[in-house]
């Protein structure tokens, strides 16, 4: 067994890792981008508040083809598993486009925007148009991974943020064009460049995936030729219900921030607070995929340099995040690059700092999720996903009903109780399935 095979040296991993989570550092960039640019235009935080609660809209329509990059590095083996993926792919990607276009039906909206979220008229009428222009967002995300995720099984991860290049130049123009020559709103150049974007990067990780495509379609088609859309449903439907369950709870989230304390100082300074995290966050959902084609290669092996690697990176975001939100580096982000104004600036530090333990929670669910995707145990997943959503709704709704302590910080102590849980019930399970695998 060659060098490669019997050990893995921290380099090897960086080497993989980094370009990884420059994708996910330039995806997390788009948010304070936007933000930026709505900040700079009218009706500031009616346009922030439309925005972030059209985002969570298409979160939640996105979510149940989040996990399809995990899947396609997982499964995807030969032309045969290839198509069968494909199909699948093809098959949840209409359905979460119908599901948009079903949302967007007025009536339909006014229902879930007035009577469930209870979100005030003048943000509503704003946000409703603005998810119209989201249509073709999740489809596209949807492809993109699929795509993605065989770039990584091929270890071309330097092509997977070339497509995200793409993503951010085509968004970065789109959004610069209509603030410059339009009178559009906000939130409506928000979203249009949203969805700009992410079709630039499919139709980016499309064309550059052939060659793999190719590659992979000449392996042996007698490797899982027992796989059929049962078992890839059977395998898939708890990762899909992960991001869905977790991304279900950003409408509940903005329920009850529009009745807490500073309702719309929460609303406006959260989709800052959550692009900011996000930025250190996503170091940590990078390292999901590259634990996953590791433990593939070398389970017994590569286990525990896997393992140190994500504590390097949980110190490393979560201290990071720390020391921008605790020092005058602050100000420099939320007033200078975020364009808040300085009242919201100084509202938004506390929920930052709170949320500043999210990063290195996050490399620790993605590398207990990679362990138990690798033994190909999905259903936990989705359950710790169901009790850290749970979490947060009690606590959201114990500190709104019995405090006086403003929306933002709730949200954001909720969040990190939340995860805290979710992390807690996977660690047993995980330790279980790295028996078996290093067995």
């Amino acid at each position: 067994m060659s060098q490669t095979q019997t050990e893995l040296k921290y380099s090897r991993i960086f080497v993989f890792w980094y370009p990884l989570a420059l994708t996910w550092i330039m995806m997390s960039i788009e948010g304070p981008f936007l933000a930026a640019v709505i900040a700079r235009m009218g009706e500031v935080k009616l346009n922030l508040a439309a925005y972030g609660i059209a985002y969570s809209f298409g979160l939640v329509v996105e979510a149940p083809i989040i996990m399809l990059m995990s899947a396609s590095t997982t499964l995807v083996k030969n032309e045969f598993t290839y198509s069968k993926l494909k199909n699948f792919t093809i098959y949840i990607n209409s359905f979460v486009t119908l599901f948009i276009v079903i949302l967007i039906i007025p009536p339909v909206f006014d229902f879930v925007a007035y009577k469930i979220l209870q979100i005030p008229e003048k943000i509503a009428e704003i946000t409703h148009l603005a998810t119209v222009f989201l249509i073709p967002w999740p489809a596209a995300i949807g492809f993109r991974r699929f795509y993605q995720g065989i770039l990584i099984r091929s270890g071309l991860t330097r092509i997977v943020a070339y497509t995200t290049v793409f993503r951010l130049v085509f968004m970065g123009i789109t959004a610069v064009t209509l603030f410059n020559i339009t009178n559009l709103k906000g939130a409506y150049v928000g979203t249009i460049a949203l969805s700009t974007g992410v079709i630039a990067e499919a139709l980016a990780a499309y064309f550059l995936a052939q060659s793999s495509i190719s590659e992979v379609k000449l392996n042996d088609n007698t490797i899982d030729s027992d796989l059929t859309y049962t078992k890839i449903t059977k395998f898939y439907v708890p990762l899909a219900l992960t991001p869905f369950i977790a991304l279900s709870a950003q409408p509940i989230v903005t329920l009850f921030l529009a009745k807490s304390v500073r309702p719309i100082d929460s609303l406006a300074v959260m989709p800052v607070v959550h692009s900011l995290t996000f930025i250190f966050r996503s170091m940590g959902l990078s390292y999901q995929e590259v634990a996953i084609t590791f433990l593939n290669e070398n389970a017994k092996a590569y286990y525990k340099k896997i393992r140190n690697f994500a504590f390097i990176i949980a110190f490393g975001s979560t201290s990071a995040v720390f020391l921008l939100t605790a020092t005058p580096l602050a100000d420099l982000w939320f007033i200078k690059v975020s364009a808040l104004t300085p009242d919201l600036a100084d509202f938004a530090i506390i929920p930052a700092m709170i949320m500043s333990l999210l990063p290195a929670l996050t490399v620790f669910i993605s590398f207990e999720r990679s362990v138990l995707v690798k033994d190909k145990i999905t259903t936990p997943i989705s359950v710790a996903t169901l009790i850290e959503v749970m979490v947060i709704i009690t606590s959201l709704f114990c500190f709104i009903s019995f405090s006086t302590i403003p929306g933002a910080i709730v949200a954001a102590i909720s969040f990190v109780i939340g995860r805290l849980f979710s992390n807690t019930f996977l660690y047993p399970i995980m330790n279980k399935s790295i028996n078996r695998l290093i067995a």
